[in-house]
């Protein structure tokens, strides 16, 4: 249904109204002017025949030949636009008659101000019939006045066909004004209603917040500018909303970075407090222990008790050393180190302290790796490429791979297995502290931790990597001080 307001009826309002009024108007002028025209015409026909029988009328009235005045009046008479004919003498008094009587001379005063005047007309109202009246003074060869000469016409139907022509001029009119009507309609609808229509019905999706959809762009040039800029304006928009989302899943991730380094600091502070704490009296306690197993014999139980004994110490030493590590805030002591050696130590110091030294270690270094350096504290570097390779060992069924190559100025260093690989649940948390997927007093949870804390503070990331095979992959990745750019090194394993 149309509001009162729409476009279409301001359309008929302000633009077809208006021009109907002025047709109108003009109609009504026009015929106004026919009618006068016709009027005038009538009165000039009336006068042209009473002046074809002035003169002799007025040669007869000179005379005082009456039978020739009213022979004259009876010639006039039967033209068919004559309703009467009257001659009058010069007191006014009637002399000869054609047609009906005339109520407009019913007095003699009234002929002679008529005669006085000069030619006049005048219309009257006769047996319920309007009749124009036409009057013409008769004078002699000297120019006396000797009578009045009056002759009518019969105004009822040119009455009647004036009221045909204003009924016929008003049914023009409206079926002028109803045929405009139409075509402003249809030419509204075609041109611009339907092109609306569907530009406010596309519309009314978008106001949900639905994405993705635009207006059509179709119509005169006005609409299709129109169009074009509301789709540029939802592109704005989208684009906009889009970098709002992007902007708040990146706060939320902040917050929840922040949220998590608070917690690190605040295990940090309470890790390094307790490994304080409990250094120096584990350190007393296995001390005592160490000697008092000495002076006990090999075959003393006690011996075999203070032996299981110093076991759990040490690995609560271990325990302890892990939380300094993760604890420890101290500056790096950065230097160009050679990634080779580095490694190579790593593993041999990793073998020697693993359980499992049936497992094989495939170790995949470039040749050219050598000629790179790292910028880096050894000892914290170490520590960290050795906490990698232990979890690796841990987990592996049958050998543990290590491969590198350079990639855009940095250094991608995998540690790779071949164990039961980490649950997707499990994916998410590895990395953080005390969260360990080993059994019950087999793991801290700091080692991946301590690891991580390590490389980026060397400017670097410890990612999971995904594998082609089972088990586990770590990427580490560091900058190099000297690398080609996007270009792997020589050896690259493949």
């Amino acid at each position: 249904m149309q509001r009162l307001g729409s476009l279409r009826n301001a359309v008929l309002l302000f633009v077809l109204l208006p021009l109907l009024g002025v047709l109108v108007s003009v109609g009504m002028l026009g015929l106004r002017e026919l009618e006068g025209q016709m009027l005038r015409r009538l009165q000039d026909d009336i006068e042209l025949v009473a002046r074809s029988i002035r003169l002799p009328i007025a040669a007869a009235m000179a005379r005082d030949d009456i039978e020739a005045v009213r022979e004259a009046l009876d010639s006039v008479f039967l033209i068919d636009q004559v309703f009467g004919a009257y001659v009058y003498d010069s007191a006014g008094e009637r002399v000869a008659t054609s047609g009906p009587r005339s109520p407009l001379l019913e007095r003699r005063r009234d002929a002679r101000a008529v005669t006085e005047q000069g030619t006049q007309g005048s219309v009257e109202e006769r047996r319920g019939r309007e009749v124009f009246s036409f009057f013409l003074p008769l004078s002699d060869r000297a120019g006396q006045v000797v009578g009045l000469l009056q002759v009518t016409r019969d105004l009822s139907r040119f009455q009647d066909y004036l009221a045909r022509l204003r009924w016929l001029g008003a049914s023009a009119l409206a079926l002028l004004a109803a045929t405009f009507v139409v075509v402003v309609l249809i030419g509204h609808h075609r041109a611009v209603g339907r092109h609306v229509r569907a530009l406010t019905g596309a519309m009314e999706p978008i106001g949900t917040g639905e994405l993705g959809l635009r207006v059509p762009q179709r119509g005169p040039d006005e609409l299709h500018r129109l169009g074009a800029s509301i789709n540029a304006m939802i592109e704005r928009w989208e684009a906009s909303e889009q970098r709002l989302r992007d902007q708040r899943a990146r706060e939320a991730q902040l917050e929840s970075e922040l949220r998590q380094s608070e917690k690190l600091a605040a295990i940090g502070r309470l890790a390094a407090g307790l490994a304080h704490e409990l250094g120096t009296p584990l350190g007393s306690v296995a001390g005592r222990a160490q000697r008092a197993q000495r002076h006990l014999p090999e075959a003393s139980p006690a011996r075999a008790e203070l032996g299981r004994l110093l076991t759990e110490l040490g690995r609560v030493e271990r325990i302890v050393r892990e939380l300094l590590d993760f604890a420890r805030q101290g500056p790096l002591n950065r230097r160009s180190i050679e990634l080779v050696n580095l490694v190579e130590g790593v593993i041999t110091r990793s073998r020697q302290a693993s359980s499992r030294r049936e497992l094989r270690v495939e170790c995949a270094l470039p040749d050219s790796l050598g000629e790179q350096r790292l910028l880096a504290d050894p000892l914290r570097l170490e520590q960290a490429l050795g906490n990698l390779l232990d979890n690796a060992l841990q987990a592996a069924e049958s050998g543990v791979g290590i491969s590198a190559e350079c990639a855009d100025e940095q250094l991608l260093l995998r540690v790779h297995d071949d164990g039961p690989g980490i649950e997707p649940s499990s994916a998410e948390r590895i990395f953080e502290p005390f969260f360990t997927t080993k059994p019950v007093g087999q793991g801290t949870g700091l080692g991946l931790a301590v690891a991580r804390t390590i490389i980026v503070e060397h400017g670097g990331r410890l990612e999971l990597a995904p594998t082609a095979s089972r088990g586990a992959c770590f990427l580490v990745r560091l900058p190099l001080v000297d690398c080609v750019p996007n270009a792997p090194c020589a050896g690259h394993p493949k």
